[in-house]
């Protein structure tokens, strides 16, 4: 079962289960396992919605009885982060982390559902459950965006978190540059041709972020090898890619699994890419709420974790209790 809404889209999308096709696929961090959705996509009534049932007894136990960082320990862990960045002067290198949330007796899927969804209207919204794996998120980030008939490829580069009130300081800005630069070296060796905006703020809920488009015209046959030298941007991992993968390995307490990871999307005009963040894991007595942050030379332990507090209200402030 899954539901999802595009990015200024309310129309509400499933697929119809026809194991012939094949058109959402949900790939982990790490690049190693996935999840498909087989069908095309279906446009679900409001009606039908409503009359559907979502219910919290079909979600999984959590029975890992695994323990968040603490912020004690994220602090620590920080400072071993920016150690690791200063001594092999790293632009940049993403840190997340788990905060799990128990204190409730059952949560209304359907309406935490519709909640996200008014919250976030410029992000791709999904709730999932499929097995043991059930999931529900909303993030605006586009890894790509391909028009079978145009072949015109869209990509954005975000990084750099703020709450909106706040002004952008050295420590933002210097994060989001490094982002650019890496996106605009992998277009420059599919196309000859490549449109960049100006930098701008991109709001999301309860923060801003420092965004910058791209688009370009590419061969339908280079978007996959595209997609695989994108992911994962250094806004979700660093830069160097695999020296920062193999260190968020080593330091981080939990695997990311599908956290940080990308949603493909099939339809008849469009093959779209989202970056899987904002996003939380669902038990039946447990959520796991994925929170992370790029870490720089000149972060601030302190501000970094409050910014991984704010990070965390996407799912968890939009829960229905019951």
């Amino acid at each position: 079962m899954i539901y999802f809404k595009f990015p200024f889209n309310e129309k509400l999308y499933s697929t119809d289960e026809n194991f012939n096709e094949n058109s959402v696929n949900f790939h982990s961090f790490d690049g190693l396992s996935s999840i498909n959705f087989n069908g095309k996509i279906v446009e679900i009534h409001p009606e039908n919605f409503d009359k559907t049932i979502i219910s919290c007894e079909s979600l999984p136990p959590d029975n890992n009885q695994s323990v968040p960082e603490t912020k004690e320990e994220y602090l620590k862990n920080l400072e071993k982060v920016i150690e690791v960045i200063k001594e092999n002067q790293l632009p940049k290198l993403v840190y997340s982390r788990r905060k799990i949330f128990t204190d409730f007796n059952i949560i209304d899927l359907k309406e935490s559902f519709k909640n996200l969804c008014n919250s976030y209207p410029n992000a791709f919204r999904y709730i999932f459950i499929n097995g043991e794996n059930a999931w529900m998120g909303a993030f605006s980030e586009v890894l790509g965006k391909f028009n079978t008939t145009t072949h015109e490829f869209e990509t954005m580069s975000l990084a750099g978190t703020l709450p909106i009130s706040e002004n952008w300081s050295e420590k933002e800005i210097e994060e989001q540059k490094p982002v650019s630069a890496y996106i605009r070296n992998i277009l420059k060796k599919y196309s000859e041709n490549i449109d960049e905006s100006e930098t701008y703020d991109h709001i999301s809920g309860n923060i801003k972020h420092l965004r910058t488009d791209f688009k370009a015209k590419i061969k339908h046959e280079d978007l996959d090898n595209i997609i695989q030298e994108l992911h994962p941007t250094p806004a979700v991992c660093g830069i160097p890619k695999d020296f920062c993968k193999e260190k968020i390995k080593n330091i981080e307490k939990f695997p990311r699994e599908l956290y940080a990871g990308y949603i493909k999307i099939k339809t008849e005009e469009t093959v779209q890419f989202f970056v899987n963040l904002r996003c939380s894991k669902l038990y039946r007595n447990s959520v796991h709420a994925f929170v992370g942050g790029g870490i720089t030379a000149q972060s601030n332990p302190e501000k970094e974790w409050r910014e991984t507090e704010l990070k965390s209200e996407a799912v968890l402030k939009n829960l229905v209790i019951l």
